[in-house]
C-alpha cells in the first residue's frame, strides 16, 4: 500500500491529467470543474494535457506498460489519446479560456513506488519516427 503522500500526489495527478472521455471543446468546462487553474495567483494555467484513459491504464505505465527513462520517469509503450488544452491569447483569471486539440502520443510520467505522480510530457517526435520506421519495415518485408 502506498504512503499517504504518494496517494495524495497520485490523486492530484489524476485530477489534473486523467479523464476517460472528453471532447476538445470541453477544456474550459473540465479545467474549471476540476479547479486546475491557479486563480489564487491570478494566473491561468498556460497548457494542460488530459490523457483519455482509465486510472489503471495510466498506472500501468509505471510497470509493464512503460519503459524506464532514467530517474523516476517512465515512457508508455503505447500511444494514448490526448486532449491538449492551450490558453487562448489574452485570457485572464477568472475567465480562463482554452483551445483544445486532440492528439495520440506516448506519454512520460514520473512514478513513485509504482504510482504515477507527475505528467512529464508527451512525445510527438518519437512517435513520428516510430511510425516512419514501422512503415519502412513493412515496405521492406512486404
Amino acid at each position: 500500500m502506498p504512503t499517504t503522500d504518494v496517494m495524495r500526489r497520485y490523486k492530484h495527478f489524476l485530477r489534473q491529467h486523467v479523464i476517460e472521455d472528453m471532447e476538445l471543446n470541453q477544456c474550459d468546462q473540465v479545467i474549471n470543474k476540476r479547479n486546475i487553474n491557479k486563480c489564487n495567483t491570478n494566473n491561468c494555467k498556460e497548457i494542460n494535457t488530459f490523457i483519455l484513459a482509465t486510472d489503471e491504464q495510466v498506472r500501468a505505465v509505471c510497470s509493464d506498460g512503460g519503459t524506464p527513462k532514467g530517474r523516476n520517469l517512465y515512457e508508455s509503450t503505447k500511444r494514448f489519446p490526448l486532449v491538449i488544452c492551450k490558453l487562448k491569447k489574452g485570457a485572464r483569471c477568472p475567465k480562463c479560456e482554452y483551445n483544445g486539440k486532440k492528439s495520440r502520443r506516448t506519454i512520460t510520467v514520473a512514478c513513485v513506488k509504482g504510482w504515477p505522480v507527475h505528467f512529464e510530457g508527451s512525445n510527438i517526435v518519437l512517435d513520428l519516427f516510430k511510425g516512419i520506421f514501422e512503415r519502412a519495415l513493412m515496405m521492406l518485408s512486404g
